[in-house]
């Protein structure tokens, strides 16, 4: 962490997250692509869920972020007994997390969807499908926490092995438990989530392996159990923010779901494959800032202030790169990824609507690459709420309101036109925020390393 070359030591970490989340990025497609040969119902029944699933994933990733910031600044003060309660703590935390939401998935799944729309089938469909993915979902909340802990330690390489694992096995059991192949009952969209939890239960136990075998700079003690105020609150310092960030989405979504389900419910379904999609250019973001963050918080912890600047450029460039593949991508060939989701039996409203959808949104990627990057700076340093107040900006004070209004006065082609403006103000004010946080805690730590 403190001596490597920067660029290989950011390839290292970064790689094996970036091969993984392009799997699970894969994963998650595979299920939509499967759930749309039964119907359009079933496809949006798997995409109103989105908020839900989202928010979950959210409170789980978010409290990672927070144990893997805390977790690598101790190591790099070499406090050993503070990463021991912190992975401890981080687990405590994960637990009742999952708590809740399968207290909500087993009784307010139906109503979720009730709330949405009126076609039964939707909500019948949908319902067994969060109640599956809530009332499991011990499994993906294990997952997260355990593979954070091992990549605030430089493993990364294993949480590759697990959340690869975890994808391939959903991917082989969704043809299987949804059109009951090879024996096994017809289950339908619910065979899709039964499919995703037990992969993702498959990925924590073997997350939970490599931790207890492989991590020998975390000591895995019942002692550590124990809450601590100190320590919770170190990791909900950044985490909290990252939360709130991350579950902004949720509302979003849900807000603009309502808005495109006032033309069709196809506009909802277009939707839905599109977050699908941009999955398979975030995500690989996503784990380029995984192995990011731990070092810039292991160099923060050891004062050395040219690794962390070196990081973020280079994190940078990746991450824009990644981002121009996309758009060209998605202004090139909407078309061929509608027709994966069986657009083309959908009649010709799902390609009328979503091939000028793709190529609009995707606009947005010229500039999401640096304002991602960014929040994952100022979360490393302990500035979750700069990344906090971005997101909340872009999606809640620009898009959605940006859209409400463009679908009342233009109609639905315009309605998409919200992503690339609300994405212009996040990334003015991720700039600026970059260089405030520059000032406050990077510019000090090269006076005292030229003392």
């Amino acid at each position: 962490m403190g001596i490597m070359p920067v660029n290989r030591l950011l390839l290292n970490m970064a790689v094996p997250m970036i091969v993984s989340m392009l799997v699970q990025a894969l994963y998650n497609v595979v299920d939509s692509v499967f759930v749309a040969k039964l119907s359009e119902d079933a496809l949006n029944a798997v995409s109103l869920a989105f908020p839900v699933q989202n928010l979950m994933i959210s409170v789980g990733v978010g409290t990672g972020v927070g144990i893997n910031a805390l977790l690598s600044r101790s190591l790099g003060q070499k406090e050993q007994d503070k990463v021991d309660r912190t992975a401890m703590n981080g687990l405590l935390l994960a637990a009742i997390s999952c708590l809740v939401f399968m207290l909500f998935g087993l009784t307010c799944g139906r109503r979720f969807y009730a709330i949405q729309t009126d076609i039964q089938t939707i909500i019948s469909y949908g319902g067994d499908y969060l109640t599956i993915c809530c009332g499991m979902c011990f499994g993906v909340f294990a997952q997260i926490t355990l593979e954070r802990i091992l990549q605030a330690t430089g493993r990364t390489f294993y949480t590759m092995i697990t959340q690869a694992t975890g994808a391939i096995i959903n991917i082989i059991l969704d043809p299987i438990l949804i059109f009951g192949l090879f024996g096994f009952p017809r289950m339908e969209v619910a065979g899709a989530a039964l499919a995703t939890v037990i992969g993702q239960i498959c990925g924590a136990l073997l997350a939970l392996m490599f931790n207890l075998r492989k991590n020998t700079d975390v000591h895995f003690q019942l002692k550590n159990l124990r809450p601590s105020a100190p320590i919770i609150g170190g990791i909900y310092s950044v985490g909290v923010p990252s939360i709130a960030m991350q579950s902004i989405g949720s509302v979003m979504v849900f807000g603009m779901n309502q808005i495109l389900i006032a033309f069709t419910a196809t506009a909802t379904a277009v939707f839905g494959v599109y977050f699908k999609l941009q999955s398979f250019i975030f995500m690989p973001v996503f784990g380029l800032n995984n192995g990011m963050v731990p070092i810039i918080a292991y160099n923060y912890g050891a004062r050395k202030p040219e690794r962390i600047v070196k990081t973020i450029k280079l994190s940078v460039m990746y991450a824009v790169g990644i981002m121009l593949l996309g758009l060209l991508a998605f202004q090139l060939i909407p078309d061929v990824f509608l027709k994966m989701f069986m657009a083309e039996d959908s009649g010709s409203d799902m390609l009328t609507i979503g091939v000028p959808a793709l190529r609009i949104i995707s606009i947005s990627f010229l500039l999401a690459g640096f304002s991602v990057v960014c929040s994952s700076v100022f979360q490393a340093l302990g500035h979750g709420v700069l990344s906090l107040a971005v997101s909340v900006i872009r999606q809640l004070v620009v898009l959605l309101p940006v859209a409400f209004v463009l679908s009342r006065v233009r109609g639905l082609d315009a309605v998409w036109w919200a992503f690339p403006i609300a994405e212009l103000f996040a990334v003015t004010l991720s700039a600026l925020f970059l260089r405030r946080v520059f000032r406050r805690e990077v510019e000090p730590l090269k006076k005292l390393t030229a003392l």
